[in-house]
């Protein structure tokens, strides 16, 4: 979600996530609502048929836990499809809870690439005097590792003499119209945000 579609976000990058269901899939907002809905392993298969994925496009996963069957399935299928897949998970957490996939596999295990977050299992990493875990590290962990690693692919494209296709802000005079330049190399490959 940090790097698709957004100021000083890479062009070529695509949001997949289960409320494509809803989005491009036809399926009821009810059925995506359910916070346990990530758990089904069957809705990968689904998400990936709203999508134009080839075998070199690269897969970066985020999930504290990496247990739920959604996200290891999308990761068993890109791997499948001979994507490479890079997971940002809690090592910590997903080594301490079992998975949810019916194969016991957690996406550590079909990642090729595993980030760790350095999150605690249960995400909530501060414990104040009343003993309730609060403050989740994962999102501003996951956003810091997918910006990082942004950075370092527009370093290696500049590296390589290659001018790194961006978004500018659309709240800039130049934005719309650099967006629209760089958009139109990549506009059949791009999932707009809405249906």
């Amino acid at each position: 979600m940090e790097i698709a579609g957004r100021a000083g976000g890479l062009v070529p990058a695509n949001q997949i996530a289960i409320k494509d269901l809803v989005m491009h899939g036809g399926a009821g907002p009810a059925e995506i609502l359910d916070p346990t809905s990530e758990r089904d392993p069957s809705l990968a298969r689904r998400i990936w048929s709203l999508h134009d994925i080839r075998a070199d496009d690269v897969f970066l996963i985020a999930s504290n836990s990496g247990i739920n069957g959604t996200i290891v399935e999308m990761a068993k299928l890109a791997r499948a499809n001979g994507n490479a897949v890079v997971a940002v998970t809690s090592v910590a957490h997903s080594m301490t809870t079992p998975s949810r996939h019916p194969s016991g596999r957690r996406l550590l295990d079909e990642a090729d690439v595993v980030i760790d977050n350095c999150g605690v299992p249960g995400d909530a990493a501060y414990t104040p005097a009343n003993g309730a875990k609060i403050v989740p590290t994962s999102t501003m962990t996951s956003v810091l590792i997918a910006q990082l690693i942004t950075a370092e692919i527009c370093a290696d494209l500049l590296a390589r003499g290659i001018a790194p296709p961006v978004y500018l802000s659309a709240n800039i005079p130049a934005g719309d119209d650099h967006n629209e330049r760089v958009l139109a190399k990549y506009a059949a490959r791009i999932r707009k945000s809405e249906p």
